[in-house]
């Protein structure tokens, strides 16, 4: 029997793109908006900054330097920051679901992301027991240390626990964790898939 799910928050709860960012980083350097994209979220400086590893300031400083930006750092955060949307279909159902299970988020992110979206989505983050994240962990999904850590905050045995993603890999690691897993895609049948899991749905 189902007692805690995990949701995701990127393209789960929320969808995001980092375009969105790219696109107005690009009016402040002369480097290839491809070569940029790579620089901000593809770097070593991305994975440790969403590990905990670095501060914001010392990312801000690190992506200026390495994107060849001369926008300020108040700037980069405000266009950093501006890359999500709500998923109605979740939003809708987490709601929902509040009644009868523990809600626990598990989200790879940075402090910077993390900060916009409790504030942008507090309705709905309002539901959820716990919030785990990456950048609090100090591990990022889909390596193990990140599953045992969001093990704290279950209250239930992993076999009690579904985990929602809309990545694979995740989904695949938090099955080799214990965890009942799901592939969220964007074609509204989560409620079916959560149904089919034996989860009801208030």
């Amino acid at each position: 029997m189902i007692r805690t799910i995990f949701f995701d928050f990127g393209n789960v709860v929320a969808f995001f793109d980092h375009q969105r960012a790219v696109r107005e980083f690009a009016r402040f350097t002369d480097m290839d908006p491809v070569e940029l994209a790579l620089q901000l979220y593809g770097s070593p400086i991305a994975d440790d900054y969403e590990c905990g590893k670095l501060s914001t300031a010392e990312y801000v400083r690190e992506a200026l330097l390495n994107g060849r930006l001369i926008c300020t750092p108040d700037e980069f955060l405000s266009f950093y920051h501006d890359i999500f949307w709500p998923n109605p279909e979740v939003c809708d159902l987490i709601p929902r679901l509040k009644p009868r299970y523990r809600l626990v988020l598990a989200s790879n992110t940075n402090e910077a992301h993390y900060r916009r979206f409790t504030r942008d989505y507090a309705g709905v983050l309002g539901h959820f027991d716990h919030l785990v994240t990456s950048h609090r962990a100090g591990a990022r999904k889909p390596h193990p240390e990140f599953f045992e850590y969001a093990k704290r905050f279950a209250e239930a045995e992993p076999p009690e626990c579904l985990f929602v993603d809309d990545l694979p890999v995740n989904v695949e690691a938090a099955r080799r964790a214990g965890f009942v897993g799901i592939v969220c895609t964007p074609d509204g049948t989560l409620g079916e898939k959560l149904r089919a899991a034996g989860v009801e749905i208030g």
